[in-house]
Formats: structure tokens, sequence, C-alpha cells
């Protein structure tokens, strides 16, 4: 059978039609997942198209999937976030959603006070068990959108549920049912996605989700987890590791509309931020993403790091504030306490902190030489050398006012008796034979000790 497609304007074959396969014993793909050695990336050489959408967008889990990696956010703390977020998002709504769970009193008292602050952007939506309960609790909240889990791999089906694919498809269908019943948007989490048969489950799955949805008139939102972060995004990979394919799929055997399609990766093979992108390129309209990537294991996408892989696909922030992720970087070490490895880009406090002499010289020189953009405009970040043999007082001073984000009023100069001992410390050190230069902890640390603890470690 022939159609046009809407995409891209061709007649296509649409004669694939896949159906359930309830099969008596699990497809593990252990070819491509042994367990005991490293998994494998399968090669079939088929190529889908590129058709990154019209309009893209990120989600936000901080509130769901971060919150079960570190200690629980105070509801101050959840607002405070959720403000800095929509700031960050701009006015378009390039972050478009975030999720709460509702299962306590705690949970509710943040929804309603995110609310109450009656933004437009980021939305408000949930994650929640499916069931009759949790579904009128969302309606009553007032919340358009929930999650609910469908754990699609027979990992899951077999080993953790303990059903076929038939029983599990037929109860996660009665689910979105009660769903629809509570007049409520279900969106449903495809877990593990990237370990699940495919044709054999997920497709005819999905295209019961989409025959119920027009049935109901009620959209269905698909969420393709990549629960353990097996997925891979290069061209010719074989599913169901392939991220082109997945997407692909979705749309081409499933008629998912790209609105309707979003993408949820974890880091444990350092993929994260790529398969995101990846996930846009081939027709997903979001990406789901953490603060500073907290979440499960590896932990998730970093939404930072989707709001520069945003500007450097589209040409434009699109109304973003990028300064804003300096804030909420602050706020998670000073408010919360949360520690952010140095290194980590655009947050950590070494990111655009050079530590070799030969790259000190040329920063000093022009900052462009060494500095990824101007960190100053775009993230009120300055660019900063690490000090060593060759700092003078004047040098000194600068790493002192921009390791401190000192203001003006608050700022040193050469002349300052703290700038002075700091560089006779400094001069000993290396008359003494040091090679190497002097880490943040320890300048802080003599800094604290010469200050009298006018400045303390940060």
């Amino acid at each position: 059978m022939l159609e046009t497609s809407l995409k891209t304007n061709l007649l296509e074959q649409k004669s694939y039609k896949y159906s359930l396969q309830d099969v008596s014993e699990p497809n593990l793909y252990r070819e491509i997942y042994p367990y005991t050695e490293v998994p494998r990336t399968a090669f079939n050489h088929r190529r889908v198209p590129i058709g990154m959408p019209e309009d893209i967008w990120i989600t936000d889990t901080s509130f769901r999937d971060g919150q079960q990696s570190v200690e629980p956010y105070t509801v101050k703390q959840i607002v405070d976030l959720f403000k800095l977020m929509s700031k960050l998002g701009g006015p378009y709504g390039i972050i478009r959603q975030t999720e709460f769970f509702v299962y306590s009193q705690k949970d509710r008292e943040a929804v309603a006070q995110c609310q109450d602050l009656g933004l437009k952007f980021p939305e408000i939506t949930t994650w929640i068990r499916a069931s009759k309960e949790d579904f009128k609790l969302v309606r009553d909240l007032g919340i358009r959108e929930t999650g609910i889990l469908v754990s699609c791999s027979d990992y899951h089906i077999f080993k953790k549920m303990k059903m076929t694919r038939k029983q599990c498809m037929d109860y996660y269908l009665s689910a979105v049912a009660e769903a629809f019943e509570a007049g409520v948007m279900p969106r449903c989490h495809l877990e593990d996605i990237t370990r699940a048969d495919f044709y054999g489950f997920v497709v005819p799955f999905v295209n019961e989700l989409m025959k119920m949805s027009e049935d109901a008139k009620i959209p269905v939102r698909i969420r393709a987890c990549d629960t353990m972060g097996y997925g891979v995004p290069y061209p010719e990979v074989a599913i169901p590791r392939s991220v082109p394919g997945i997407i692909y799929g979705l749309q081409h055997y499933s008629d998912v509309p790209s609105e309707m399609l979003e993408w949820h990766g974890h880091n444990d093979f350092y993929k994260a931020v790529t398969n995101a992108t990846t996930a846009w390129l081939y027709g997903a309209c979001g990406v789901n993403c953490s603060l500073l990537g907290i979440g499960e294991r590896t932990g998730n996408v970093p939404l930072e790091a989707m709001i520069f892989e945003y500007a450097s696909m589209r040409g434009s922030l699109d109304g973003m504030d990028p300064t804003v992720i300096t804030e909420i970087a602050d706020y998670f070490e000073h408010e919360i306490g949360y520690k952010i490895p140095p290194m980590t880009p655009f947050v950590g406090r070494s990111f655009n902190v050079t530590r070799a002499g030969i790259h000190a010289d040329g920063l000093l020189k022009d900052e462009e030489i060494y500095n990824i953009f101007d960190t100053k405009k775009i993230l009120n970040r300055s660019a900063s050398v690490l000090l060593g043999k060759a700092s003078g007082l004047a040098g000194i001073a600068y790493w002192i006012n921009e390791n401190y984000r000192l203001s003006p009023s608050e700022a040193v100069d050469k002349r300052d008796p703290l700038v002075i001992a700091l560089k006779e410390w400094i001069d000993k050190e290396y008359e003494g034979g040091r090679q190497t230069m002097l880490s943040v902890g320890e300048l802080e640390e003599k800094i604290e000790v010469l200050s009298n603890k006018r400045f303390s470690r940060l």
C-alpha cells in the first residue's frame, strides 16, 4: 500500500504492520548483551533519514528522576529551582515541561506553590503509579499530563513483572484506558527500550496506544527511555541500540507525531548528550533532562548541556538566558550543599580554568585562544588561570577576584596585604623547587589562613 507522507511529501510504502509476538521465552539479546562482557554494538548498514522537527524543546525530570538520586529537596528548594528553570527557558518555553511526584504532602505542597507562581513555562506534569486513584489525584490537582511506567523489554516483562508480553500489553492498555476515563493525558514511559524487542513488542504496543488515543480524542505522549544508557547514535547501527532507528521506527511504523515523541537517556556509557541530540535530529521534538544531569546511577542528560546543543543546532538561544545556568550551579552548591565536580562542563568551578603554564600565558594574552566561547558574556563566568611561578601581584589579585566572584566594591587590588602575602608564599613554594601549578584547594586553604578567614574556602 502506498501513501503520501505528510512529512516528506513522497509516496511511501506503508505495508509493514507489525503484530505482537507473544513468545514463550524472553528475548534478552544475549549476543549483544552478554552481561559478563562489555555490551556489543551491532551494525546492519540500514540508514534512516534525518528529520529534525520544526520545533524542538527540552523537558525536565529534576524533581522526579533527579530527586531519586540525592537528598530530597525541600519545598522551598523545589520552588526556587522551578523559578530559575523558568527564567533559563525564556519566554518561548524552550524548557517546556517539568515533572513532579505527587505521593506525599510535601510533593503536593511543592506542586501547589509552583502553580501559584502563575508561570506559563515549564508546564507542571506528574509521574504516578498507574491506578485510578492516582489518575484522579492528578486531575484534581488541575494537571493536564502525567507519566506512567510501561516497561517494554523482556528483562522487565518476564523477569520483573512475571508476565507474558500479551498479559503485559493488556495491563498497560487498561491503565491508559483509566487515564482517559479520568480525562488525563498519559505520557507512556517505555522503560528499557534499548533492550526491547522493537518489532515484536514495542511497535505493536504503541500501535494500540495510537488507536486508543484516536478513539478517545486524547493525545498520548511516547517517552522512549534508554534506561541503561545502551543507546548509540551512529548511523547503520542495528536495533535495539540504534537511537536513529528507534525514533524513526516509532514515527514510521507507529505513526507517533514528532510533537508526541520524547527521548529520555542515561549516561552509563558517556553518550547521554549525543544520544539526546540524535533523537532531535531524527524526529523527536522533546528530550528529557535533569539539572546538572543528576539522576539514576550515572545520571540523566544534563539540562544545561542541551541548552547549548539547542543553540548549536538552531543558531540561536531563542530567548533562553544561559547566565542562569551559573545561578543554578551556585544554588546547588551553596543552598543545597551539592558538590559539583570541578571539571564538569559549564557548571564546574574549573571548566574554563587553564592549568598548563603555556596555556595560561596564551589565555592572558587573548582568552579566545584557550576559552571555548565568551564565558563571561554567555555564562557570567570569566575565564581564569591557576597561579604559578610567574604570577605577579596583578595576576594574583585578578585570580582572587574571579575565584571568589567579588563585586567591584569587594574586589582586592595588587596593593592589598592579602595579595602581597600570598605572592610571598607562592614565591617561596617555587624557590623550594616546586614545578607544578597551585591547585584551587591549596590556594583557598592558604588564603583562608592569610586573610584570617576574611575569605573562607568555597
